[in-house]
């Protein structure tokens, strides 16, 4: 585990309220890759006694909003990181535990490019949703943007 990743998991929960009323752990968050754990919680079930895809969206986008924060957070004073669109594909049951893995989908170094440039570049971050026995459940591309300061 990286160094950052206190840093990193404190910055989410204490920005993000919905991720600490979801009980989200952070397993691992760096500039390459975040991980979160949805605990197997019944107030949070659907119908079928597994998590809520209300849930595991919210699982997903906050495990991008972490690696958004381990690849990007030195240039949060300059500009604000923002979600611009998601996609989520629910493709197994999901029950029990819930775990989302984050990875960027376009270089670092390309994205603080454009940005030295002066534009507002956007970037998709890819998250798979797995269960505990490691069955893909929900595949998730969240596009996020840096939006330079005023």
């Amino acid at each position: 585990m990286s160094d950052m990743m206190p840093n990193i998991g404190e910055m989410l929960l204490a920005t993000v309220p919905m991720a600490r009323t979801l009980n989200l752990e952070v397993v691992e968050a760096t500039a390459e890759r975040a991980v979160l754990r949805l605990p197997d919680q019944k107030d949070f079930h659907n119908h079928v006694g597994g998590p809520h895809a209300g849930a595991m969206f919210t699982l997903g986008e906050s495990a991008s909003g972490a690696i958004v924060i381990g690849a990007f957070g030195d240039q949060m004073g300059r500009a604000v990181p923002l979600a611009v669109k998601a996609e989520i594909g629910y493709k197994k049951l999901a029950m029990g535990v819930v775990t989302a893995t984050a990875t960027l989908g376009r270089p670092r170094a390309e994205v603080v490019a454009e940005l030295d440039a002066g534009q507002r570049p956007e970037f998709p971050v890819l998250v798979e949703i797995t269960r505990e026995d490691g069955a893909v459940t929900g595949e998730m591309t969240i596009t996020w943007t840096l939006r330079p300061n005023a």
